[in-house]
């Protein structure tokens, strides 16, 4: 039982509790007992912090079931292994060195050193980001629907937003929203921290913390920390642009809109691809330049250590990065002064070729279960499968039961990574000294 077996079973053991729960009657609204295969992609999609759903989260599962999807959303966001230790933690038991091993590959840390730190720190700062959601969202739901239901639809959609899970209870997801301000820029600011990794937020808390202590040693950010920020930033002002450009003389999406709300409803299209699934907008309705420009976000997805999936933006760098150095001739892959490690490209090249190669063999077998769809609606809602994204065109629950099932397979990859995936099958490397002769190729 190496670790990243461990990790992925314990996934599939989450995802099968849940899916046993939401087929209960009590977790219906009509009382019956669930369809396995609906409670089963809806336990999938919250654990992989997808969003996903063949149902109307909202009309179709009690508060019991609500409450389950919002439970499962917020274990799989904080990952198996950081919920595992915390509840060791609670309980007083101290983890050994084979926990802390997966605590440094669930989290894709550098080293085990201050494994309990860290854990207490991600509890920390995702109970204090979603409880200041739900205190803004309080201020657009009570109004309308009471205290008592408007708390309910903060709490699930604060934690559904910094987990980058994208469920909602709203028949039209937060379409009916599209217009309000602190809805809007709420979601948003959940979505981008949540996904921007928990390493980020540390750095940039004990950055704060020192300017205000007026300390004379400044921190040195770390690369994590440049790459991350910079291209998240990027990304989410040319994703804005692009989207306002594109979707702005289209009247079904922000065509018949001010300026302003337009502006709004761009910023928002470009957020939540970084994995999160929310929607202000009809995306069965978009452009078709509009759904690919989509599409290449919710590949790229969020960063490491945070709860969103894709390839994740690091590895774009160091792909882009390794060509540029070839387009200027150089050895060497540099990021900020900083040569990158052989062993880094690799994994960035291995996750790449993995990821394409899972969205190519899901879509071309959707399109075999299910025919009549149009190939940008089938790519759509794979490419959504497997970044953990869960936006979708609308077919999501009229597709074949064959294609949830291969949906529900993408969602379960795309969550725990093909390269973690490949390695519980195949197991652990194993070390040689054999070292073979170099020899030229023809590349390109």
């Amino acid at each position: 039982m190496t670790v990243s077996r461990t990790i992925c079973l314990g996934f599939l053991a989450v995802i099968t509790i849940g899916a046993i729960l939401l087929m209960m009657p009590f977790s219906t609204s009509s009382g019956s007992w669930n369809d396995p295969i609906v409670a089963l992609f809806t336990s999938t999609s919250a654990v992989c912090v997808t969003g996903l759903s063949v149902v109307d989260p909202g009309t179709y599962f009690s508060f019991w079931g609500q409450l389950f999807i919002a439970l499962l959303a917020q274990i799989g966001g904080l990952g198996y292994m950081t919920t595992t230790t915390f509840l060791i933690l609670l309980i007083g038991r101290k983890f050994d060195l084979r926990q802390k091993i997966a605590i440094q590959q669930a989290l894709d840390r550098p080293g085990m050193s201050g494994s309990t730190q860290v854990i207490r720190s991600i509890i920390a700062t995702t109970l204090i980001f979603e409880i200041t959601g739900v205190f803004l969202l309080l201020i657009a739901f009570v109004p309308e629907y009471g205290w008592s239901q408007g708390l309910w639809l903060a709490i699930f959609h604060s934690i559904n937003a910094w987990n980058n899970a994208g469920f909602s209870l709203f028949k039209d997801n937060l379409i009916g929203y599209q217009s309000s301000a602190i809805v809007v820029f709420t979601i948003t600011g959940l979505i981008i921290f949540g996904g921007i990794g928990y390493q980020v937020i540390l750095e940039t808390y004990i950055w704060l913390r020192d300017r205000f202590l007026k300390k004379k040693a400044t921190l040195v950010f770390s690369l994590d920390f440049k790459v991350a920020t910079s291209t998240t930033l990027i990304l989410l002002v040319l994703g804005t642009i692009a989207f306002l450009f594109i979707e702005m003389r289209n009247p079904e999406t922000l065509g018949n809109k001010s300026f302003g709300d337009q502006l709004m409803l761009a910023w928002f299209q470009s957020v939540t691809p970084r994995t999160a699934g929310f929607n202000t907008i009809d995306n069965g309705k978009m452009t078709t330049a509009g759904l690919f420009i989509t599409i290449a976000l919710m590949f790229i997805g969020a960063s490491p250590g945070g709860t969103g999936g894709g390839i994740k933006t690091t590895t774009v760098r160091v792909l882009t990065s390794c060509t540029k150095s070839i387009l200027q001739g150089k050895e060497e892959v540099l990021l900020y002064d900083r040569k990158i490690a052989v062993s880094l490209i690799l994994k960035a090249v291995g996750v790449l070729v993995g990821s394409i190669a899972t969205v190519i063999i899901s879509t071309i077998l959707i399109a075999l279960t299910d025919p009549e769809l149009d190939f940008i609606q089938i790519l759509f809602e794979v490419m959504s499968a497997f970044a953990t994204v869960g936006l979708s065109t609308g077919i999501t629950s009229s597709v074949t039961p064959a294609a949830k099932i291969i949906l529900i397979i993408t969602m379960y990859i795309g969550r725990v990574g093909v390269l973690l995936l490949m390695s519980s099958i195949l197991g652990d490397p194993k070390p040689t000294r054999i070292h073979y002769p170099e020899e030229n190729l023809l590349v390109g």
